[in-house]
């Protein structure tokens, strides 16, 4: 009887390993891949639906376009993974035997338990969210006056909270509407934790356009119509969105691997094993192992480098081969901010250190249309280029 090889989770992990695993098996093992939703999402794209909603079509990339004929897809939510049984527990009750399971599920937003965060706030973590963003934005600044402008906040000033500000800001422009933008971030500096090039670029960038940036005071409560930030500091809001961290997935709690017991991701070893060798796991998902003191970045282009690596991995599982150990090599970083963007560290601009205008933004468009292009085809990577 053929392996049986399940991989859970159509993010950037989850939708690179298949094409990985299909095209390294070669028809050697049985593949069931499971996700909640029927396609794939270019996630570092999606907060352009925040300020046009057709723009979904060019994010979502129909699973039917990157699985195997021979690749059986199951759309359901996971419930819990058996490393005793080697079973995944899918929340319909359908119950799928494994010989190797790749968990790549990514991560729920975290809220810290922030009073009324939860309750109020929107998050960015899949279409749905863009898409409310959108309705709630769309709504807000209909009502609104020019003395009385609908009010924005948006929690985070990492990539997320950065692109969504920008987003906000260039629907504000395009339309002409009255709305104030917030961005509110508890550390000292936007983009917290990278260099001070690239932070101080994005501020102008920010500023430009009009968005009031708030740093060295954190979210402190949200009631229905009010952020609380610090301990003096009140902001009424129209629309809230929250993208100050990422944690484990629910499913994974209950899991019987070694993980981190605050945030329920699993420790993986630079193969992507976990301490159950039938496991993988990698992406939000994981925290997997790096050379020195730190993990690899939960970022999509670290995903995207190691789901190449992964499939071939549990392939090589498959035939009792060696496994491969994975480093990530960080090619620098791409931020939108609206139309504009910035780019810092890139490796095939080895001279300069930050830059925007159009080489940023060509670049910008460029990444995303070769991951399309990788995980899809040509076609569909030319059609989304207007809209990246």
């Amino acid at each position: 009887m053929a392996e049986q090889v399940v991989v859970l989770g159509s993010g950037y992990g989850g939708a690179g390993a298949i094409k990985s695993l299909q095209s390294t098996l070669n028809g050697e093992a049985d593949i069931t891949w499971v996700s909640d939703v029927g396609h794939h999402l270019v996630l570092h794209e999606s907060h352009r639906c925040i300020r046009d909603p057709t723009v979904k079509e060019e994010v979502t990339i129909p699973i039917e376009e990157i699985k195997a004929p021979d690749t059986e897809f199951i759309q359901a939510q996971v419930a819990d993974v058996d490393v005793d049984d080697r079973t995944v527990h899918l929340e319909d009750e359908t119950t799928l035997d494994y010989d190797y399971v790749l968990v790549a599920i990514g991560s729920r937003t975290a809220f810290f338990g922030i009073d009324g965060l939860e309750e109020h706030a929107h998050t960015l973590k899949c279409l749905d969210d863009a898409l409310g963003i959108h309705e709630d934005l769309t709504e807000a600044a209909e009502a609104a006056t020019p003395s009385d402008p609908a009010q924005v906040v948006v929690g985070g000033a990492g990539l997320s909270g950065i692109q969504t500000a920008g987003e906000v800001a260039e629907y504000r422009d395009e339309h002409g509407a009255p709305v104030d933008v917030h961005l509110v971030e508890g550390l000292e500096e936007v983009f917290p934790g990278n260099d001070p090039g690239i932070q101080t670029a994005l501020r102008r960038r920010l500023e430009a356009r009009d968005v009031n940036i708030m740093t060295g005071g954190f979210i402190s409560e949200v009631d229905e119509d009010t952020v609380y930030v610090g301990e003096d500091t009140q902001l009424p809001y129209d629309v809230l969105v929250w993208t100050g961290g990422i944690t484990g997935r629910e499913a994974a709690e209950n899991c019987a691997v070694d993980k981190d017991d605050r945030s329920h991701r699993f420790y993986a070893e630079q193969d992507f094993q976990t301490d159950d060798e039938r496991v993988f796991a990698l992406g939000d998902a994981a925290l997997v192992d790096q050379p020195g003191e730190q993990e690899a970045p939960p970022t999509a282009q670290a995903a995207w480098q190691a789901a190449e690596v992964a499939g071939r991995n549990i392939a090589h599982a498959v035939r009792d081969q060696p496994l491969t150990k994975w480093t990530h090599k960080d090619k620098g970083t791409v931020v939108s901010v609206g139309e504009s963007a910035v780019a810092h560290d890139i490796f095939i601009v080895p001279f300069v250190d930050t830059f925007g205008g159009f080489p940023a933004k060509f670049l910008k468009k460029a990444i995303a249309a070769r991951w399309i292009r990788d995980v899809s085809s040509t076609g569909r990577a030319l059609s989304a280029w207007s809209d990246m």
